[in-house]
């Protein structure tokens, strides 16, 4: 049998519809051997029974019996081939790795597979592809670079080939899709060759688009390195002048002591010969006293008038009462104070315009698009913000933290100071601004609620009406779509999405207040033109507790952002 097989060509051992080696091999009335399940499967989907060879007709669907001599030859020459490809495999090649697609037909262990057949939805490794290479018919079919589930490349409804491309529905489909006969459809050849020139000048244009970006990278770095270079420039500069200024003043304040202190030893000095003076001046007057003293208790009447006169007389003594030892050093420190105060207030003015000269040169956000612009506003200007209990109305219920606002359903009894609401559900930050930007988000996920910023003056007392014109700049959401901005009128909002968090932006100079939807990185909607003369404190009012829609609370979360 072995010796028969190897007189036969490998094609009487192939199946005509499958091209594989035949498996319950039958034979048609007209001689033609084929797979019994592929035959079978072949007429049921015509709806005829033909050969697939020879195209005869058969009026009735002819009755199948396996062919013995073909069945135990293919079942020989099946073998001899795994035989061959095992001692090919053995000795040629290495096993597939999980990461590398496996032959389909390796019985043993699984070798990595070379190409894979478009026809018989199957990845050969060398060995096993062979036959393709070299089988006429075989040879006819389309073989790409291995890939793993090659079912997907055949038609879920029909089980053909997907060789149509729809440009209509941009899908791909087969010959039997007849639902897309109507549409523009073309070979897959076709198309891919038009997709990969599209692709071509898309790869183009990214190219063009990294490099630009690439070069400006290089630009900004450059730009950077001046600017850093210019930088350190200016702050060696504004050290030296600062340093002159402190060596100066360490100087004049030294002078300034040589001075006070010469004005002290020379009033030391001046006080030594004055104490000296008097000290000779009591110590004469000590005399006079002690010749006194005796003189009063003597009973010789003759030496008493005697001495009487040059005891009598008053020693030669200065008038000191009119002179004191003092230095001017407090008239001096006096003119110093009033001169370093000058200076310090000259100083601290002219540094008050160079820094505001300087802040002025900062980022025009306006410029940026939307998503860098938030990004920029999350990274410079973030705050942190927490609730003020006692701006709170009654009904209002706080987090230990002070991040988190929602409301109950019973009036706390709390008291009624000048700064809490008594009639609206809000409550402030305790944090107020009065100049520069800030930023902060807040989780808004409840089916209503109020958020924003405030004057500090504004009424809390009563129902509030929000506006502008009374200090309030604010934006809501109603009856869980309906968004609207207190802008004077109730303007509605058009929003792409439900917005699950919310940041809220200030430039208190500019005027400007920006809601941003956080998540989505795209603006809400802007107030501008608002005039801030006082501080201002956020905003926030989850609403009334209606129940499970609106039970969720506003929550202050910190900013994340990306550099």
């Amino acid at each position: 049998m072995a010796s028969a097989i190897s007189l036969l060509s490998e094609e009487q051992f192939l199946c005509s519809i499958c091209l594989d080696v035949f498996t319950e091999p039958v034979s048609t009335p007209c001689g033609h051997n084929f797979c019994k399940a592929c035959i079978t499967k072949y007429w049921d989907n015509n709806g005829q029974c033909d050969c697939p060879m020879c195209k005869k007709s058969f009026a009735n669907r002819p009755d199948l019996f396996v062919n013995t001599l073909v069945s135990e030859m293919a079942a020989q020459f099946r073998k001899s081939v795994d035989v061959k490809a095992a001692s090919s495999e053995s000795h040629n090649q290495e096993a597939a790795k999980p990461v590398e697609v496996p032959c389909d037909v390796c019985s043993g262990t699984k070798l990595k597979a070379l190409k894979s057949c478009l026809v018989c939805l199957a990845s050969y490794c060398e060995t096993h592809l062979e036959p393709h290479q070299r089988v006429a018919a075989l040879k006819r079919h389309k073989l790409i670079d291995p890939v793993e589930n090659l079912e997907d490349r055949m038609c879920k409804k029909h089980d053909k080939f997907l060789d149509l491309f729809c440009r209509t529905d941009q899908i791909c489909v087969c010959v039997m899709c007849t639902e897309h006969k109507t549409h523009d459809t073309v070979p897959l050849e076709e198309e891919y060759e038009e997709k990969k020139a599209q692709l071509g000048k898309k790869k183009a244009e990214v190219q063009e688009m990294i490099q630009e970006r690439q070069q400006k990278v290089q630009e900004m770095k450059a730009s950077v390195k001046i600017s850093k270079k210019d930088t350190e420039e200016e702050i060696a500069k504004s050290v030296e002048v600062f340093t002159a200024l402190v060596a100066s003043i360490q100087r004049n304040q030294a002078e300034l002591i040589e001075v006070i202190e010469e004005k002290q030893r020379a009033a030391e000095k001046q006080a030594e010969g004055f104490i000296k003076e008097l000290e000779q001046e009591i110590s004469e007057l000590q005399r006079r006293s002690t010749e006194l003293e005796r003189l009063s208790h003597t009973e010789d009447h003759l030496h008493l008038l005697q001495s009487f006169p040059s005891c009598s007389s008053s020693p030669h003594t200065n008038n000191w009462s009119g002179i004191s030892v003092r230095t001017d050093a407090r008239v001096d420190v006096k003119t110093v104070r009033r001169a370093v105060a000058q200076l310090e207030k000259t100083l601290t003015k002219e540094m008050t315009t160079l820094l505001k000269d300087i802040e002025g040169i900062k980022e025009d956000l306006e410029k940026l698009p939307e998503d860098v612009r938030l990004r920029r506003i999350q990274q410079l200007y973030a705050v942190d913000v927490t609730l003020d209990p006692n701006t709170a109305h009654p009904q209002l219920i706080l987090s230990e933290d002070g991040k988190k606002v929602r409301c109950g359903d019973t009036r706390q009894n709390l008291p009624d100071n000048p700064e809490r609401f008594d009639h609206d559900i809000n409550i402030l930050g305790k944090e107020g601004f009065s100049s520069g930007r800030f930023y902060f988000e807040v989780q808004v996920k409840g089916h209503e609620w109020d958020l924003g910023v405030v004057r500090e003056s504004i009424n809390r007392k009563g129902n509030i009406s929000y506006s502008p014109k009374k200090g309030h700049w604010i934006i809501l959401l109603r009856d869980g779509n309906d968004y609207r901005a207190r802008d004077n009128t109730r303007f509605p909002l058009s929003l792409r999405q439900k917005p699950e968090k919310v940041g809220v932006f200030v430039d208190y100079e500019e005027g400007l207040v920006s809601f941003y939807d956080v998540e989505a990185e795209t603006l809400i909607y802007s107030f501008t033109g608002c005039t801030f003369k006082e501080k201002i404190y956020p905003l926030f009012s989850p609403s009334y507790d209606d129940g499970e829609e609106n039970s969720a609370p506003l929550i202050i979360t910190p900013v994340k952002h990306t550099e």
